[in-house]
């Protein structure tokens, strides 16, 4: 389920992945924007089903994707899938991340990935045929954290599911499954030496990138499943050269002190929270399920025998996620 992005006029790297625009087919637009909140111009794929009549309604799918992943990997493919089954969907790269503006390059802040969030429904629900009372949200990954919590507050939003939900706050404070709570102190006073640098001089520290300068023999002996697999998805099969795994040391200040499983109960949309049953990360999908108390129209549905990085491209899973997912959005958006 992969494909070379240089293969792809699209430069999207999942496959069976959209190659040319037909008519009477699923098409997908690239389009820019500028969000009005912070001015930054943010670009994005449209998808559009197979008979798009602009003057008709359909209903619409934003999709987030993973903490250093872009548009071009499983947020389009998610974005596509629905696509074919009728919804007009926008899969778009994080401001100051991928083809997106923003600088210094790689901030990574919560507050940011929430309001691409909002700043894409802003987008899609004022494109020719969208249907703004029929608006749903998907997250994926660091994505699903986001999406959680720009749901809690925007209730554009009519429904919203996640895949492998992650809550980046919990990783980068205590870290990933809770392993380093006895540093979090050192790693604060490490940001504000960032962010004092920054002020003073104007360089910015950044985060290593994952897995750089490992040999595939150490890739494959690392024990964590999100690890492993996510550097063999990031860094080979699904590679794109706008995919960046690191961030500015500086934005460590805002993660650490951001927990999605903060004000869960305002949710009160649909809600499907999707993970991998052998996830490692199952732990912060249950957490987040089971705090969101505002809502009984909600379900969590862990994939027989899938990981976390598995969810984003193994034909199988993504095949009983998509049939979940459409059903979910079709009882809720029809």
């Amino acid at each position: 389920m992969a494909s070379n992005y240089q293969n792809n006029p699209f430069t999207l790297t999942y496959a069976d992945a959209i190659t040319a625009n037909e008519p009477g087919k699923v098409n997908i637009h690239p389009v820019k924007y500028t969000q009005h909140q912070t001015g930054i111009d943010v670009v994005a794929n449209v998808y559009t089903p197979a008979g798009y009549d602009p003057q008709k309604k359909y209903p619409v799918i934003v999709v987030a994707h993973p903490n250093g992943g872009v548009k071009e990997q499983v947020s389009g493919l998610y974005a596509q899938k629905f696509a074919e089954q009728g919804y007009i969907t926008i899969a778009f790269d994080a401001a100051y991340q991928g083809g997106s503006g923003g600088t210094p390059r790689y901030t990574d802040k919560p507050q940011n990935r929430i309001e691409d969030i909002r700043a894409a429904a802003d987008f899609i629900t004022q494109y020719a045929g969208a249907d703004a009372s029929r608006l749903g949200l998907l997250g994926v990954c660091g994505g699903g954290g986001y999406s959680i919590k720009a749901a809690q507050t925007d209730k554009r939003f009519r429904s919203i599911a996640t895949i492998s939900m992650f809550n980046t706050g919990d990783a980068r404070r205590n870290s990933y499954m809770r392993s380093q709570k006895d540093s979090i102190q050192e790693r604060l006073a490490k940001a504000a030496e960032a962010r004092a640098l920054e002020a003073r001089t104007g360089e910015v520290q950044y985060t290593p990138e994952f897995g750089a300068g490992m040999t595939p023999e150490q890739v494959a002996a690392i024990e964590v499943d999100l690890y492993r697999q996510g550097y063999e998805y990031y860094a080979d099969t699904h590679y794109h050269p706008n995919s960046k795994t690191n961030s500015t040391v500086s934005s460590l200040a805002d993660l650490m002190e951001f927990d999605v499983n903060t004000n869960v109960d305002l949710i009160n949309q649909p809600l499907l929270m999707i993970a991998g049953e052998k996830a490692d990360s199952l732990y912060m999908t249950e957490e987040v399920f089971a705090n969101a108390t505002g809502t009984d129209n909600k379900e969590l549905f862990r994939v027989p025998g899938a990981t976390h990085i598995e969810t984003y491209w193994k034909p199988e899973y993504v095949k009983q996620i998509s049939e979940k997912l459409t059903d979910f959005f079709d009882r809720n958006l029809r």
